[in-house]
Formats: structure tokens, C-alpha cells, sequence
């Protein structure tokens, strides 16, 4: 069987050979590391993106069968973005800069980690008429026709590929900071939150419904959202289904018109008070399912919503930087997880600094032996 073969069988609930062994990609700094250790060669820690040709020789490398987030898109974001700018050079060797999503925010050049929010452009509804609202709007310079037009011939053939359908809130989250978030949906203007999401959310439905009328066919649909810290989501599960829930079922509506009937969801975080508004509005694959320290954990989702909720992820990838025996843990947890079906093992994020080059290896050759 090919990996495409094998992953499409078992979230589809029939049989596959083995499962496959996938990840979910790496930080820079991690790939930097292991050069400077001699375990690969330079040239694949740079550059290296998610489903690259780069990503699939360290595939070879290391022993991985693919890179789960392979994926496509459009420019469904703000367009055109904001002009990045330097407003301010601090004593301590950071920027104070604006982004590409108009937020004002702190920088230190050369470390990769979450920048610090430092403020926010789009505070009332001027902002947003004036500012914003001019870049949600659908065009087709969006779409790069011309790819599409041959995507069908051109794709990887041996692993799923899935189109990025983009995100109902995490972008404005982006663009507002959780602070700025948080005053709009409360303080101001009651109605302006929600003709930020309706705009935002009416161009990508517009962005993805281009894409899928070119014929390109995609083994899923993936939403990304990142709105769940480790409490709970940033705003009332009452008020996130009265805002997004349609467009949820909008969008899903679109992908299942098109043969699309796998559509999975990232979002990291205790996100358990939100999935009954993904799951009735046709999300139906939880990935990656970061364990995180609140030990987040697939069957509870497997559990209240039966089979028809599947999953991708949920191995702690914290073990990959201690030992076998920690790794031989995860290996028996997600031999538990597979056997209920529709759910694939894969690292819960991107591997990070630490992470040891042998474990991986020894993983990836363990997962594979898993029979489905």
C-alpha cells in the first residue's frame, strides 16, 4: 500500500497494512542543532518546509513515511499585508515592529519563539473600515489559478495533501492580540466583533470555493485556529458558537460538495468546551492533539462523540527529548489510541530543541510496526 493508501483506510475505518509513521515538521532551531551535531547535513536544516523536497530527503534520513501537514493554499489572509516596519530598536538587542497583520509587537532577531505583543491597529470600527476591512475583501489574484489548473497531475502522489481552508478566529486573534480580542468582543461597539468575523470569514469561504471550482482534488480540508490556552478557549463556548458556528458549517458545507469528507482542525490548548461546535459543524478530525500539561487526551473526544470523531497526533512529543523508556510509553499509548480506529499517531507539534536525532529514529521504526 502506498502512505496515501494507508492513512485514507484508517481514518476511513478500513484496513491498512501498518501505520504509518508522521510528524508534524520542526523548529528551525531543532534542525540547526543536529547539523551542528553531524546527524544531517546542513543543507536540509535550511529552508525546510512542511512537505518540501528538502522535508522528504529528512524523511528518508531519519526513517518518517511523511510529513502530515503537507498541504495547499491561497492568499487568504490580509491582502494586501501590512508593510512590515521597525518602529524602535531597544536597549536589550530586540525590535518593537509592526507585522504583517498590523500588530505591534517585540522581535529579537535570530530566536523563533512567539513574539511579545506590545499593541494593536485595529481598537474601533474606523480601524476596521479604514484599515482592515479594505484587505478581507475576495479577489482573484488570491489564487494562483495556474497551479490549480495542474495541481491534480502535479501533487504528491504517495501521501494525502490537504487544502488549507484558514480560520474563523485564530487570524483576527493574530491580528488583534488576545488583549485586543478581548476588548472588542466586550467593550466596544457590540456589533463591530462580528462584522470583523463575518467579513473575514465570507472572503475565505469566497478564497476556498475558487479553489475547489478549478477540479484540484485534496485527500482533506484543514482549518487552523489556536484560540485555547491552557484554562480553556479565549473567549465563552456560548459566544463562539453564536459567531462562528455558521461559518464553520458554511465552509464544511463547500468542502463535502466537493468529495472533501475529512476536515480536521488545529487548534492547541484545552479545547474540549469548543468541539461540540467544530464536531456539529462538521469538523471531524482533532490534529495534532497537543497533550500539553493539561495530558489532553484523544478518547475523551473519541468517547463523547463515537467514531465519527477522528483523530491525527496526540503523542507527547516531550519524550522524544528524554529516553527509550519514556519513548516505549508512547509507543504502548498510541497502540491503545490506534486500535480504536480513525486515529493516526503523530508527534502533538513540531519537534523542538533537545529532541534526540536517535529516539526519533527509533520511534518513526516502532510506529511502523503497528498493525491496523
Amino acid at each position: 500500500m502506498t502512505n496515501r493508501e494507508r492513512a485514507m483506510n484508517i481514518l476511513h475505518y478500513k484496513p491498512a497494512d501498518r501505520m504509518p509513521a508522521v510528524h508534524f515538521g520542526y523548529w528551525e532551531e531543532l534542525l540547526a542543532e543536529w547539523a551542528d551535531q553531524k546527524k544531517i547535513p546542513k543543507e536540509l536544516a535550511e529552508h525546510n518546509y512542511d512537505g518540501s523536497e528538502k522535508d522528504r530527503e529528512l524523511d528518508k534520513l531519519i526513517g518518517w513515511d511523511f510529513n502530515w501537514s503537507t498541504q495547499v493554499g491561497m492568499q487568504k489572509g490580509l491582502y494586501p499585508e501590512f508593510e512590515f516596519k521597525v518602529l524602535e530598536e531597544l536597549p536589550d538587542g530586540s525590535q518593537r515592529v509592526q507585522n504583517s497583520v498590523g500588530l505591534i509587537e517585540r522581535i529579537k532577531p535570530g530566536i523563533a519563539s512567539i513574539p511579545s505583543e506590545d499593541d494593536y491597529q485595529l481598537k474601533d470600527r474606523e480601524a476596521f473600515e479604514t484599515l482592515y476591512k479594505p484587505k478581507m475583501q475576495y479577489m482573484p489574484e488570491r489564487i494562483d489559478f495556474e497551479f490549480y489548473k495542474h495541481f491534480n497531475e502535479t501533487r504528491l502522489q504517495d501521501r494525502p495533501v490537504g487544502l488549507s481552508i484558514g480560520s474563523v478566529l485564530g487570524d483576527i486573534r493574530n491580528m488583534t492580540s488576545v488583549v485586543g480580542m478581548s476588548y472588542l468582543i466586550y467593550d466596544e461597539d457590540e456589533e463591530l466583533f462580528a462584522d470583523i468575523v463575518d467579513t473575514y470569514a465570507e472572503m475565505q469561504y469566497k478564497c476556498v470555493e475558487a479553489v475547489l471550482e478549478t477540479g484540484a482534488k485534496f485527500d482533506y480540508a484543514h482549518f487552523w485556529e489556536d484560540i485555547c490556552f491552557k484554562n480553556g478557549p479565549l473567549l465563552s463556548p456560548v459566544l463562539f458558537q453564536e459567531l462562528c458556528a455558521k461559518h464553520y458549517k458554511k465552509r464544511t458545507d463547500l468542502c463535502h460538495k466537493y468529495g472533501i469528507d475529512i476536515i480536521s482542525l488545529d487548534c492547541d490548548g484545552v479545547v474540549e468546551s469548543l468541539l461540540p461546535t467544530w464536531f456539529e459543524n462538521g469538523v471531524n478530525t482533532m490534529f495534532p492533539i497537543e497533550v500539553g500539561v493539561w495530558g489532553d487526551q484523544f478518547e475523551k473526544a473519541r468517547n463523547k462523540f463515537g467514531n465519527g470523531m477522528l483523530g491525527v497526533g496526540g503523542m507527547d512529543k516531550t519524550a522524544l527529548r528524554k529516553d527509550k523508556a519514556a519513548v516505549d510509553a508512547e509507543i504502548e499509548r498510541m497502540k491503545r489510541l490506534a486500535s480504536l480506529g480513525g486515529f493516526i499517531p503523530c508527534p502533538d507539534h513540531r519537534l523542538m530543541p533537545g529532541t534526540k536525532f536517535e529516539l526519533v529514529q527509533y520511534y518513526a521504526e516502532e510506529i511502523k510496526k503497528i498493525k491496523i
